[in-house]
């Protein structure tokens, strides 16, 4: 079992590779308890080191920040279920300012992170709904080689795809992004959003979602 530090040093990054194609089993991510729940809106505000990916109008007068993880089942569920809709009645209109933020319970999660990052912004999105729609067809005991087909989707070479998962940088800011969501935020679960700076913690209905949304649509 690594520690998160022995994880996320220079000599480790192979494990993500290594692991995957070997078929051990992953370590998981521990994350340490914080009593305090509350998050102060400079706190939320504070964006990844490689800058957040942002959907919706900057004029929207709701922010959702989603803290998640690849391998999360919820994480996907909510993905495939409620955010279409989210984006459909929101996100598309201007109501809804929407930022993605990394939470990897795990290093086949991290992997998949790496991928979208290293896609770009305007592919980041994009390569993690289709990460999740295809949850099952990657989280196996060789999650190379179906990886790798993802990837290939959005440009990726064998060369690109390996480079990726090395590259110590994506990593440790993947990384940072959990870490300050444990330190600051109080995150220890996925997926964990904040609307307007509300945390909710699970696979959110749109129901649910909407009667957080719409008061502040009505104030407006």
């Amino acid at each position: 079992m690594l520690t998160r530090r022995q994880l996320f040093n220079a000599t480790a990054v192979s494990v993500i590779v290594g692991a995957a194609v070997s078929g051990a089993t992953l370590p998981r991510l521990t994350t340490p308890a914080k009593a305090d729940d509350t998050a102060s809106a400079a706190d939320l505000a504070q964006a990844s080191p490689d800058g957040d990916v942002v959907l919706g109008s900057d004029k929207a007068p709701v922010t959702i920040i989603e803290y998640a993880s690849m391998t999360c089942p919820h994480c996907a569920d909510f993905s495939i279920t409620t955010f279409p809709e989210l984006k459909r009645r929101y996100i598309d209109t201007g109501k809804v300012r929407f930022i993605m933020r990394e939470f990897p319970l795990d290093v086949l999660a991290a992997t998949g992170f790496m991928l979208a990052r290293c896609a770009g912004k305007e592919k980041y999105m994009a390569v993690v709904e289709t990460l999740f729609a295809k949850q099952a067809d990657w989280i196996v005991k060789e999650p190379v080689p179906p990886l790798k087909e993802i990837a290939k989707q959005f440009g990726f070479t064998d060369e690109s795809f390996n480079q990726c998962l090395t590259n110590q940088k994506v990593l440790d800011d993947i990384q940072a992004v959990r870490d300050r969501a444990v330190q600051k935020l109080a995150v220890n679960s996925t997926p964990t959003f904040f609307i307007n700076g509300k945390k909710l913690v699970g696979d959110v209905s749109i129901e649910e979602m909407a009667k957080e949304i719409e008061p502040y649509l009505k104030a407006g």
